[in-house]
């Protein structure tokens, strides 16, 4: 039977188990998970926390990863400034970015998340606002979210990946992983 795990992946580890070509030695995930034969299924970038799913089956992982399949990906999202209804109808479309414009998105403004803090904290400034956004996709091209709200004029600050399809990280510990009930 194919194993699936779910990790909570803390900023500043690299979603691959060794980093060997790095004259600075960054963490990986072998710093957390120590279970033979399990590939990360889709990545999530160094400065992004969040769900990270890990499995031994290739078909599972490429249902996962692959944009073909169109797995929705739901995103907590600290953003500098605070949209209005008017750039979050813009995300709802789908905006254009250099690789060509992306698939409509969900998203709405949330109250601030009761999250872990993050190390290092972002940084705060007294005279710029922030919001947090819910943001779900179906596709996951490189930094997409990033450059998506970057593109409606508010960069992100944190982004945190609370649920891939049916799995999500509720309960589960920062720099933490478990199986999941399949």
């Amino acid at each position: 039977m194919a194993r699936l795990i779910l990790f909570n992946k803390p900023y500043g580890v690299l979603c691959q188990f060794t980093d060997e070509r790095n004259p600075t030695p960054r963490p990986t995930l072998s710093d957390f998970i120590d279970l033979p034969g399990v590939y990360p299924a889709g990545r999530l970038d160094l400065d992004s926390e969040g769900l990270l799913l890990l499995t031994d089956d290739g078909r599972l992982q490429a249902r996962i990863a692959d944009p073909r399949f169109k797995t929705p990906k739901t995103y907590l999202v600290q953003v500098e400034g605070e949209p209005d209804e008017a750039a979050l109808e813009l995300l709802r479309r789908g905006v254009r970015l250099k690789d060509g414009p992306t698939l409509p998105a969900e998203v709405e403004r949330i109250d601030p998340p009761q999250l872990w803090p993050r190390d290092p904290p972002v940084r705060f400034r007294k005279t710029v606002p922030d919001c947090w956004l819910r943001l779900t996709i179906r596709e996951g091209r490189n930094r997409q979210v990033r450059r998506m709200t970057a593109a409606i004029g508010h960069p992100t600050l944190r982004l945190v990946r609370w649920r891939i399809g049916d799995w999500d990280l509720d309960g589960l510990v920062l720099g933490v992983w478990r199986e999941a009930l399949r």
